[in-house]
């Protein structure tokens, strides 16, 4: 018996196009042929853009994780930290610890290709092609926390639907133990979990489906386990981060629900949403003969659903949607004609080809073209670090770097190799500083304390000795640089770390109390 979707009302005699049926059979050389070379030139340009692109901050910060590897981190699962635990003794090239997001499109097109293949060659390539021209995966090289997230969604879905075609309860626990890994990037991967649940009482009604929710759950459940147990023993830190501290701000608005709209768009492309509603009566009718389809639309659908009901009360990121949005493609691949989808490739071709091009013509031109931008001093920061190292390095000797915010510090620590501390209370994001900086060892040292914009001296002035300041001038922005003599910890205590960790750390009632958080030994009697 075929699965049926319950919002679709499809006649039991409703078959797959003649279209699909025939198009297994077409010569496809010519088409293999020009996917691989659009394929091969953006593989050039990613790592191209992967050597080119400096550090950003985000990054930065993630390979702090790797440098001090550990069960978990502030904001997130482990699982970005331990992959960068094993690229750093290889290289601390940008390009080679950027290589798991640089060759992740081309996993993503072949998952796709794999999805389709049954339904012919052709589809199958045109699917796979589709994918890897989707916008983000053209231009995005970042290493983040989305990186293992969106890798692992697809090989748990793969593992699935693996499961419904060979009728074998081994892949429904390569899809769980997947899933897992993918929860062990980032918390979003609930969401495919809460898809595959859905799909698997409401889409399905073969006997083995039951089979597959208990071997899903049973084989992801340790990374839950897992993660539950290591914030137990810090201070919940990431599990608070995520569904607390980050969300304090939420509000109603109608103007988030709009960014929504538009980042699905942008990600998923237009003109390839307005085939699939053009030809929405074909894909209905495709559906009841297409499982692979009925997974993808669950798998896409569920999430994107959420995150709408969740844009009414905050803004959703970009990049939160990414482990999604390719799985758009495959029912439109099974379904639309073989010719329709030729076009929307020319035209993905066309939009990939663009943002080569803006790319291209903005990393020529002078940093100085952006000096009236109000960010302009973090930009010249992150593009001419090393220039900036330079231009400090006089003013550092016998002094421990700090900045007033962890991405710069994240930045300057990858490319001087040594720690920049995070000096005062910064914000929500960003605190693993506080795991690895002890300000006790720092009582009575010297510290040079950079910052982006002019500094009030007074702020400072109760935790050190003696301050003086320089200003020093780079590509036209202004750096100031805060030398203080013999840092008073007992005044910094008193004040920003007991601001931090009452509003960075609390202890809510619904969780079971703890003492392990980063800053509590500053507070613990001391011995004896």
């Amino acid at each position: 018996m075929p699965f049926k979707l319950p919002f679709f009302r499809i006649s039991d005699s409703a078959t797959v196009t003649s279209d699909i049926a025939s198009v297994s059979s077409e010569k496809h050389t010519w088409l293999i042929r020009l996917t691989g070379l659009l394929i091969l030139l953006l593989l050039l340009f990613r790592f191209w853009f992967a050597n080119k692109l400096p550090m950003t901050g985000d990054e930065a910060y993630f390979i702090l994780w790797g440098k001090y590897p550990a069960g978990g981190y502030y904001d997130h699962p482990p699982m970005l930290g331990w992959w960068l635990t094993g690229l750093l003794p290889i290289s601390h090239s940008e390009w080679v610890l950027r290589l798991p997001s640089v060759l992740l499109p081309f996993i993503l097109g072949l998952g796709a290709w794999w999805l389709v293949a049954p339904y012919g060659k052709e589809r199958a390539v045109l699917a796979g092609l589709l994918v890897v021209l989707q916008p983000a995966n053209v231009w995005n090289i970042l290493i983040t926390t989305d990186t293992p997230l969106v890798l692992f969604s697809l090989l748990s879905v793969l593992a699935y639907v693996a499961g419904i075609r060979k009728s074998a309860t081994g892949w429904y626990a390569a899809s769980g133990a997947l899933l897992g890994c993918a929860f062990m990037s980032k918390y979003f991967a609930a969401l495919l979990g809460i898809a595959f649940a859905a799909h698997i009482l409401f889409g399905r009604r073969d006997q083995q489906r039951w089979t597959a929710l208990v071997f899903i759950l049973l084989f992801s459940s340790p990374a839950p386990l897992y993660n539950l147990y290591w914030n137990s023993q810090h201070a919940w830190v990431n599990l608070l981060f995520n569904l607390v501290t980050r969300n304090e701000n939420a509000a109603w608005s109608w103007k988030t629900p709009l960014l929504y709209l538009g980042s699905i768009l942008y990600l998923a492309t237009p003109f390839v949403l307005i085939a699939a509603w053009q030809h929405r009566t074909l894909l209905r009718h495709t559906l009841p003969e297409a499982p692979e389809a009925r997974v993808a639309l669950w798998i896409a659908g569920i999430p994107l659903m959420l995150f709408a009901v969740l844009s009414t009360l905050k803004t959703i990121g970009l990049h939160w949607i990414l482990a999604f949005t390719p799985f758009i493609v495959i029912p439109i691949a099974i379904a639309l004609p073989v010719s329709k989808l030729k076009k929307l490739a020319a035209w993905s071709a066309g939009i990939a080809a663009l943002h080569l091009l803006l790319i291209a013509t903005l990393s020529s031109l002078p940093i100085e073209t952006w000096k009236k931008s109000p960010h302009y001093a973090s930009l010249v920061l992150a593009v001419k670090t090393n220039e900036f190292i330079t231009a400090i390095t006089p003013y550092t000797a016998g002094h421990t770097l700090a900045m007033t915010s962890f991405s710069p510090a994240a930045v300057l620590s990858f490319y001087t190799g040594q720690p920049v501390s995070v000096f005062g209370e910064g914000t929500y994001h960003g605190r693993q500083d506080d795991f690895l900086t002890d300000w006790r060892t720092l009582d009575q040292k010297n510290i040079l304390i950079i910052s982006r914009t002019p500094p009030d001296l007074s702020w400072f002035q109760p935790y050190f000795r003696h301050l003086s300041t320089k200003e020093i001038q780079l590509h036209e922005a202004s750096f100031y640089l805060i030398q203080g003599q013999q840092f008073n910890y007992q005044a910094y205590r008193q004040t920003v770390l007991t601001k931090i960790r009452q509003h960075f750390y609390p202890h809510p009632s619904w969780l079971p109390r703890n003492n392990n958080s980063p800053v509590e030994p500053y507070f613990s009697p001391a011995p004896g």
